[in-house]
Protein backbone atom coordinates (compact mmCIF):
# COMPACT_ATOMS: atom_id res chain seq x y z
CA UNK A 1 0.00 0.00 0.00
CA UNK A 2 1.34 3.47 -0.82
CA UNK A 3 2.55 5.15 2.37
CA UNK A 4 2.97 8.82 3.29
CA UNK A 5 5.89 9.54 0.89
CA UNK A 6 4.06 8.00 -2.08
CA UNK A 7 0.79 9.78 -1.38
CA UNK A 8 2.57 13.08 -0.73
CA UNK A 9 4.41 12.65 -4.04
CA UNK A 10 1.13 12.16 -5.90
CA UNK A 11 -0.36 15.17 -4.10
CA UNK A 12 2.52 17.38 -5.26
CA UNK A 13 2.32 15.97 -8.79
CA UNK A 14 -1.43 16.69 -8.90
CA UNK A 15 -0.89 20.28 -7.75
CA UNK A 16 1.40 20.91 -10.71
CA UNK A 17 -1.11 19.85 -13.37
CA UNK A 18 -4.70 19.98 -12.06
CA UNK A 19 -5.29 23.20 -10.14
CA UNK A 20 -7.82 25.45 -11.85
CA UNK A 21 -9.05 22.82 -14.27
CA UNK A 22 -12.72 21.89 -14.59
CA UNK A 23 -14.23 18.41 -14.54
CA UNK A 24 -16.23 18.27 -17.79
CA UNK A 25 -17.44 14.69 -17.40
CA UNK A 26 -16.96 11.58 -15.25
CA UNK A 27 -16.90 8.12 -16.83
CA UNK A 28 -17.53 5.33 -14.35
CA UNK A 29 -16.23 2.00 -15.66
CA UNK A 30 -16.66 0.13 -12.37
CA UNK A 31 -18.82 1.68 -9.63
CA UNK A 32 -17.42 -0.61 -6.92
CA UNK A 33 -14.62 1.84 -6.13
CA UNK A 34 -17.14 4.63 -5.47
CA UNK A 35 -18.09 4.23 -1.81
CA UNK A 36 -20.30 7.31 -1.56
CA UNK A 37 -22.62 8.58 -2.93
CA UNK A 38 -24.21 6.39 -5.64
CA UNK A 39 -22.44 6.54 -9.01
CA UNK A 40 -24.99 8.83 -10.66
CA UNK A 41 -24.86 11.34 -7.79
CA UNK A 42 -21.06 11.04 -7.72
CA UNK A 43 -20.90 11.97 -11.39
CA UNK A 44 -23.41 14.83 -11.02
CA UNK A 45 -21.60 16.22 -7.98
CA UNK A 46 -18.31 16.56 -9.86
CA UNK A 47 -19.33 17.55 -13.38
CA UNK A 48 -18.67 21.24 -13.92
CA UNK A 49 -16.67 21.70 -10.70
CA UNK A 50 -13.24 23.38 -10.73
CA UNK A 51 -10.31 21.92 -8.79
CA UNK A 52 -9.32 24.41 -6.07
CA UNK A 53 -6.73 22.58 -3.95
CA UNK A 54 -5.13 19.22 -3.22
CA UNK A 55 -4.65 18.02 0.37
CA UNK A 56 -3.15 14.93 1.99
CA UNK A 57 -4.10 13.40 5.33
CA UNK A 58 -2.05 10.33 6.23
CA UNK A 59 -2.42 8.01 3.20
CA UNK A 60 -5.53 9.75 1.82
CA UNK A 61 -5.63 12.32 -1.00
CA UNK A 62 -8.31 15.01 -0.78
CA UNK A 63 -9.29 17.15 -3.78
CA UNK A 64 -11.27 20.32 -3.03
CA UNK A 65 -13.71 21.63 -5.65
CA UNK A 66 -15.29 25.01 -6.34
CA UNK A 67 -18.78 23.72 -5.50
CA UNK A 68 -17.80 22.97 -1.90
CA UNK A 69 -17.37 19.23 -2.47
CA UNK A 70 -14.33 17.14 -1.54
CA UNK A 71 -13.14 13.99 -3.27
CA UNK A 72 -11.27 11.68 -0.88
CA UNK A 73 -9.09 9.13 -2.68
CA UNK A 74 -7.73 6.14 -0.75
CA UNK A 75 -5.46 4.12 -3.05
CA UNK A 76 -5.26 1.08 -0.76
CA UNK A 77 -3.26 -1.84 -2.24
CA UNK A 78 -3.38 -1.34 -6.01
CA UNK A 79 -4.93 2.07 -6.64
CA UNK A 80 -3.24 4.47 -9.05
CA UNK A 81 -3.89 7.99 -10.30
CA UNK A 82 -2.54 8.60 -13.81
CA UNK A 83 -2.45 11.86 -15.81
CA UNK A 84 -2.85 12.05 -18.69
CA UNK A 85 -4.71 8.74 -18.67
CA UNK A 86 -5.74 6.71 -21.69
CA UNK A 87 -8.69 4.96 -20.04
CA UNK A 88 -7.48 1.45 -20.86
CA UNK A 89 -7.23 0.32 -17.21
CA UNK A 90 -9.38 2.96 -15.59
CA UNK A 91 -12.12 2.25 -13.07
CA UNK A 92 -13.15 5.93 -13.14
CA UNK A 93 -11.98 8.56 -15.63
CA UNK A 94 -12.28 12.26 -14.91
CA UNK A 95 -12.43 14.26 -18.15
CA UNK A 96 -10.85 17.68 -17.73
CA UNK A 97 -11.19 21.07 -19.39
CA UNK A 98 -7.71 20.71 -20.93
CA UNK A 99 -8.98 17.78 -23.00
CA UNK A 100 -7.05 15.21 -20.97
CA UNK A 101 -8.14 12.57 -18.46
CA UNK A 102 -7.24 11.83 -14.86
CA UNK A 103 -7.65 8.06 -14.51
CA UNK A 104 -8.23 6.14 -11.31
CA UNK A 105 -6.86 2.63 -11.89
CA UNK A 106 -7.27 -0.19 -9.40
CA UNK A 107 -6.66 -3.77 -10.51
CA UNK A 108 -8.05 -5.42 -7.36
CA UNK A 109 -10.81 -2.88 -6.61
CA UNK A 110 -9.65 -2.26 -3.03
CA UNK A 111 -9.39 1.52 -3.46
CA UNK A 112 -12.04 3.96 -2.33
CA UNK A 113 -13.48 7.17 -3.77
CA UNK A 114 -15.68 9.27 -1.47
CA UNK A 115 -17.41 12.50 -2.56
CA UNK A 116 -18.19 14.49 0.57
CA UNK A 117 -19.34 17.85 1.85
CA UNK A 118 -16.62 17.64 4.53
CA UNK A 119 -13.73 15.16 4.34
CA UNK A 120 -13.22 15.45 8.10
CA UNK A 121 -16.38 13.41 8.62
CA UNK A 122 -14.79 10.25 7.22
CA UNK A 123 -14.58 7.71 10.04
CA UNK A 124 -11.09 6.69 8.97
CA UNK A 125 -9.87 10.29 9.08
CA UNK A 126 -11.34 10.86 12.53
CA UNK A 127 -9.41 7.89 13.95
CA UNK A 128 -5.97 9.00 12.71
CA UNK A 129 -3.06 9.81 14.95
CA UNK A 130 -0.88 12.89 14.37
CA UNK A 131 1.11 13.50 11.21
CA UNK A 132 4.72 12.33 11.78
CA UNK A 133 6.27 15.40 10.15
CA UNK A 134 4.36 17.64 12.56
CA UNK A 135 5.13 15.87 15.87
CA UNK A 136 7.65 17.50 18.21
CA UNK A 137 10.08 15.74 20.54
CA UNK A 138 8.15 16.30 23.74
CA UNK A 139 4.91 15.11 22.21
CA UNK A 140 6.56 12.02 20.76
CA UNK A 141 8.15 11.02 24.05
CA UNK A 142 4.80 11.36 25.79
CA UNK A 143 3.09 9.30 23.09
CA UNK A 144 5.55 6.43 23.62
CA UNK A 145 5.77 6.55 27.41
CA UNK A 146 2.74 4.38 28.18
CA UNK A 147 2.88 2.05 25.17
CA UNK A 148 4.01 -1.51 25.89
CA UNK A 149 3.47 -2.47 22.25
CA UNK A 150 6.44 -3.59 20.17
CA UNK A 151 7.78 -0.55 18.39
CA UNK A 152 7.37 -1.63 14.76
CA UNK A 153 3.66 -2.53 14.92
CA UNK A 154 3.13 0.67 16.91
CA UNK A 155 4.71 2.83 14.19
CA UNK A 156 2.33 1.20 11.70
CA UNK A 157 -0.73 1.81 13.87
CA UNK A 158 -2.54 4.66 12.09
CA UNK A 159 -4.38 5.63 15.29
CA UNK A 160 -1.00 6.20 16.97
CA UNK A 161 0.83 8.05 14.20
CA UNK A 162 -0.45 8.38 10.65
CA UNK A 163 1.11 7.57 7.30
CA UNK A 164 3.88 5.11 8.18
CA UNK A 165 3.53 1.59 6.80
CA UNK A 166 5.63 -1.55 6.55
CA UNK A 167 8.33 -0.21 4.25
CA UNK A 168 9.21 2.93 6.14
CA UNK A 169 8.78 1.44 9.62
CA UNK A 170 11.51 -1.07 8.73
CA UNK A 171 13.81 1.58 7.23
CA UNK A 172 13.28 4.03 10.09
CA UNK A 173 14.05 1.45 12.78
CA UNK A 174 17.23 0.36 11.00
CA UNK A 175 18.42 3.94 10.78
CA UNK A 176 17.60 4.47 14.47
CA UNK A 177 19.36 1.18 15.35
CA UNK A 178 16.29 -0.09 17.24
CA UNK A 179 15.16 -3.72 17.11
CA UNK A 180 11.56 -3.98 15.81
CA UNK A 181 10.47 -6.05 18.82
CA UNK A 182 11.55 -3.53 21.44
CA UNK A 183 8.64 -2.39 23.66
CA UNK A 184 7.99 1.27 22.96
CA UNK A 185 8.01 2.30 26.62
CA UNK A 186 11.45 0.71 27.13
CA UNK A 187 13.16 3.14 24.78
CA UNK A 188 15.39 5.72 26.41
CA UNK A 189 14.78 9.43 25.85
CA UNK A 190 17.83 9.49 23.60
CA UNK A 191 16.46 6.62 21.53
CA UNK A 192 13.08 8.32 21.26
CA UNK A 193 14.70 11.52 20.02
CA UNK A 194 16.78 9.62 17.46
CA UNK A 195 13.72 7.64 16.36
CA UNK A 196 11.72 10.80 15.72
CA UNK A 197 14.64 12.32 13.81
CA UNK A 198 14.90 9.24 11.61
CA UNK A 199 11.13 9.19 11.04
CA UNK A 200 11.25 12.72 9.70
CA UNK A 201 14.51 12.34 7.76
CA UNK A 202 13.49 9.05 6.14
CA UNK A 203 10.07 10.31 5.07
CA UNK A 204 11.50 13.55 3.69
CA UNK A 205 14.20 11.71 1.72
CA UNK A 206 11.62 9.28 0.33
CA UNK A 207 9.38 12.17 -0.75
CA UNK A 208 12.37 13.79 -2.47
CA UNK A 209 12.86 10.55 -4.45
CA UNK A 210 9.18 10.27 -5.37
CA UNK A 211 8.53 7.36 -3.03
CA UNK A 212 9.26 3.65 -3.37
CA UNK A 213 7.85 1.80 -6.37
CA UNK A 214 7.11 -1.65 -5.00
CA UNK A 215 4.23 -3.69 -6.42
CA UNK A 216 1.71 -1.31 -8.03
CA UNK A 217 2.78 2.19 -6.94
CA UNK A 218 3.59 4.67 -9.68
CA UNK A 219 3.73 8.45 -9.80
CA UNK A 220 1.04 10.50 -11.53
CA UNK A 221 3.03 10.42 -14.77
CA UNK A 222 3.28 6.62 -14.66
CA UNK A 223 6.97 6.77 -13.73
CA UNK A 224 8.31 4.83 -10.72
CA UNK A 225 9.54 6.38 -7.49
CA UNK A 226 13.28 5.91 -6.98
CA UNK A 227 13.64 5.51 -3.20
CA UNK A 228 13.85 1.71 -3.53
CA UNK A 229 17.54 2.00 -4.36
CA UNK A 230 18.08 3.62 -0.96
CA UNK A 231 16.42 0.84 1.07
CA UNK A 232 18.76 -0.56 3.71
CA UNK A 233 16.70 -3.51 4.96
CA UNK A 234 13.24 -3.71 3.39
CA UNK A 235 13.11 -6.53 0.86
CA UNK A 236 16.75 -7.45 1.54
CA UNK A 237 16.24 -10.61 3.61
CA UNK A 238 19.21 -12.98 3.25
CA UNK A 239 21.49 -10.26 1.91
CA UNK A 240 24.39 -8.70 3.83
CA UNK A 241 23.75 -5.57 5.89
CA UNK A 242 25.15 -2.55 4.08
CA UNK A 243 26.65 -1.34 7.38
CA UNK A 244 28.06 -4.42 9.13
CA UNK A 245 27.71 -7.27 6.56
CA UNK A 246 25.57 -9.37 8.94
CA UNK A 247 22.77 -11.19 7.10
CA UNK A 248 19.51 -9.24 7.05
CA UNK A 249 16.76 -11.26 8.73
CA UNK A 250 13.08 -11.49 7.92
CA UNK A 251 10.46 -12.40 10.50
CA UNK A 252 6.69 -12.10 10.91
CA UNK A 253 5.64 -9.38 13.33
CA UNK A 254 2.13 -8.07 13.71
CA UNK A 255 1.07 -10.13 10.70
CA UNK A 256 3.60 -8.44 8.42
CA UNK A 257 7.00 -9.40 7.08
CA UNK A 258 9.67 -7.48 9.00
CA UNK A 259 13.25 -6.95 7.85
CA UNK A 260 16.05 -6.00 10.24
CA UNK A 261 19.75 -6.38 10.97
CA UNK A 262 20.28 -8.43 14.16
CA UNK A 263 23.68 -6.82 14.70
CA UNK A 264 22.90 -3.14 14.08
CA UNK A 265 19.46 -3.14 15.69
CA UNK A 266 19.40 -3.91 19.41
Amino acid sequence: MPELPEVETIKRDLEKVLLGKRITDVCVHNPKVIRQPAADKFKKGLTGAVIKSILRKAKVLIIEFSNGKFLAVHLKMTGQLVYPGDGTRSRVSFHLSDGKNLDFNDQRLFGELHLLDDWRHLKFIQSLGPEPLEVNSGQFKEMLSSKKTKIKPLLMDQTFISGIGNIYAAEILFRARIHPERPANRLSDEEKELLLKEIKDTLKEAIHCGGSSIDDYIRLSGEPGSYVKHHKVYGRGGKPCLTCKTTIKRMALGGRGTFFCPQCQQ
